[in-house]
């Protein structure tokens, strides 16, 4: 059986890609901040289903932490599935804030950066000793990065940074047989910045070629295909996953 990090499972794209990965045979391991009955109703579902999961507390922007997690995860590897490796890491945890440049503060450009670049960088150093040969590593970009929309410009700029630190991932960690690849959402029905009010989902349907704005399942559908051996000669990509939003 294959093995999953999942790092923000609790809910939207992680708990979607969570239960999408179980579906397809694989074991989880998903993580929380703050919300420990949420990723527990996630591990609920999937074990209901037959599927085999545990969530681990993790806050990512504590990179000071990351060690006693990387124990943690072993622990639960030798408990759980009676392994001492985990076959692949999804690069999902993070939050949104909605505010122009003119007046980001440094406190909020930090918590951005450890979040989203920092706290995946540092997280996958740490976790490497566990991966097994031949695994594969999926950070969550975003479509921000590609698309300059006012209000989001530390996010998109991070987020920018892990689409290129992805292929750095793949080009050092080939020699493993590791694949590396991002998955950029485009806009997504999700609490991420505060949801989506219906003025606002209204004008970002209207910029998607599908006409509609994406659910947690179309992301967490294509993490977990991508995860797949159907998909192995995939590497060092960054795949947008939007509809066709604004093209």
């Amino acid at each position: 059986m294959s093995i999953v990090i999942i790092t923000g499972g609790s809910r939207g794209l992680g708990a979607s890609t969570a239960i999408q990965c179980a579906n397809r045979g694989m074991g989880v391991i998903l993580t929380y901040n703050n919300n420990s009955d949420a990723a527990q109703r996630v591990v609920a579902t999937i074990e209901a289903s037959g599927g085999k999961a545990v969530a681990l507390k993790l806050d990512v922007a504590d990179s000071a932490s990351f060690a006693d997690f990387r124990d943690a995860v072993s622990d639960r590897l030798a408990e759980k599935w009676k392994t001492e490796r985990f076959d692949a890491l999804v690069n999902n945890a993070g939050y949104g804030t909605y505010e122009p440049m003119e007046t980001v503060t440094e406190e909020a450009f930090d918590g951005l950066f450890r979040v989203h670049l920092k706290g995946p960088f540092f997280l996958t150093q740490v976790l490497l000793p566990l991966m097994a040969d031949g695994g594969h590593i999926v950070n969550l970009t975003s479509a921000t990065s590609r698309v300059a929309t006012g209000g989001v410009a530390p996010y998109a700029a991070f987020k920018g940074g892990l689409e290129v630190l992805t292929r750095y991932m793949a080009k050092e960690f080939g020699a493993r047989g590791i694949r590396a690849n991002s998955v950029a959402p485009g806009p997504i029905r999700t609490e991420l910045g505060g949801g989506l009010n219906d003025a606002f989902e209204t004008l970002l349907a209207g910029q998607t070629a599908l006409g509609r704005v994406g659910e947690p399942d179309d992301v967490g559908c294509m993490v977990a295909g991508l995860l797949s051996d159907d998909n192995r000669w995939v590497n060092a990509q960054n795949i947008e996953i939007g509809g066709g939003y604004i093209i």
